[in-house]
């Protein structure tokens, strides 16, 4: 896999769904699309033209560079760019150009990479040093971040009130409201405010720093696990409460951290059985019309993995959790799953992935999600 680098420009028509359209054609046919820059607006270099709308955006790809190139042009030609035959500058539904392949040096009737003239441009520049200021450019010694520095093009460029979206996480637009759901330790609350962020939507994350029982259950279980389990029904009854007014008031989407039901999956074995039945009763009581997510990820992670996670993240009122007490919780998901088969629940095994650390292995949970959706 090597790294792409691509300037996209449009300005004809609606020229942020044309840059859009583009981005995500990228995705599919050349190689996944990592980074998106900021939109800029930028007036017509070179000819009497309408206002641009300019962006650069890195993908990785197996492809090699003469035939990333054919693949721009047949989606250039497919979003209906007219070739123009005297080679002058005109208005454009979609102008796309490879500026670099990873470290590669090409010069032919074709191609030239690094393309020839980028580092004149400040509406390559400045988009470009958004998502690869360090990227040291080939033949020239200097990175994307000295080139911008040193760059005299004279052009007013303007930062645009909208955004691209990555094709990885557009797709989740279609679910208004999403949970992440796993063992303790897997990463669930990272993972949900990646995704919200992304989105743009509203985050639910669950309160448990806030409960006095905490502490004390991990110390003393069977005095403190009902209470304990109370004190976080009445609070997730609370948020559900919050979640549903802003559904319905703003319809902005909504990302969290849990989902109700996890009560059940705790209780089920940190109460003795007259409790769990007592809580049992309760909870229905409480929450007879819990709706259902739209997409529950649930995420698989190894037992040591947890514990180092768990370990790493030094809170003290966790130290007391052993292999043995995962594993319970990591089978109560599971059966959970298993008994819900109505629900559109999708597992993602991140036993090799560190998805908080590698920015890669993020993209990787939210191609496998966007795998697993589109055969379900």
């Amino acid at each position: 896999m090597r790294n792409i680098y691509i300037a996209l420009g449009s300005n004809m028509g609606d020229r942020l769904a044309n840059l859009q359209q583009a981005v995500n054609r990228i995705d599919n046919e050349i190689g996944q699309v990592l980074q998106c820059s900021s939109i800029y607006e930028v007036p017509a270099v070179g000819f009497s033209g309408a206002i641009f709308l300019n962006a650069c955006l890195v993908a990785e790809s197996e492809k090699t560079p003469k035939a990333i190139l054919k693949v721009l042009k047949a989606i250039e030609n497919k979003m209906g760019r007219k070739p123009v035959a005297d080679g002058l500058y005109q208005d454009r539904m979609i102008d796309l150009d490879l500026i670099m392949v990873d470290d590669e040096v090409l010069y032919s009737n074709e191609l030239t990479l690094p393309h020839p003239r980028f580092h004149d441009r400040l509406f390559v520049l400045q988009p470009l040093c958004e998502i690869a200021p360090e990227k040291s450019v080939p033949n020239i010694n200097q990175t994307v971040a000295q080139l911008k520095k040193t760059c005299y093009d004279p052009t007013k460029i303007s930062p645009f009130h909208e955004g691209l979206q990555r094709p990885a996480i557009h797709f989740l637009r279609q679910f208004n409201r999403i949970c992440v759901e796993g063992t303790i330790g897997c990463g669930k609350t990272s993972l949900a405010k990646r995704i919200a962020e992304d989105l743009q939507s509203k985050i639910f994350l669950e309160r448990f720093a806030e409960n006095p029982f905490l502490p004390k259950f991990y110390d003393d279980a069977d005095r403190y696990a009902f209470p304990l389990e109370m004190s976080f029904l009445a609070d997730r009854f609370k948020q559900q409460r919050e979640l549903s007014e802003q559904l319905n008031l703003f319809g902005q989407g909504v990302v969290s951290d849990y989902e109700v039901h996890k009560s059940l999956i705790f209780t089920q074995f940190t109460l003795s059985s007259d409790e769990f039945a007592l809580y049992r009763t309760i909870f229905y009581n409480m929450m007879p019309d819990v709706q259902k997510p739209d997409l529950y990820i649930l995420l698989k992670q190894t037992t040591p993995r947890l514990l180092t996670n768990i370990k790493k993240r030094g809170r003290s009122y966790e130290r007391t959790i052993d292999a043995e007490y995962l594993d319970k919780v990591r089978q109560g998901y599971q059966d959970f799953k298993r008994s819900h088969p109505d629900w559109n629940i999708v597992e993602i095994d991140l036993s090799e992935l560190d998805f908080v650390t590698n920015d890669r292995d993020y993209h990787k949970v939210i191609n496998r999600l966007r795998s697993a959706l589109s055969t379900n």
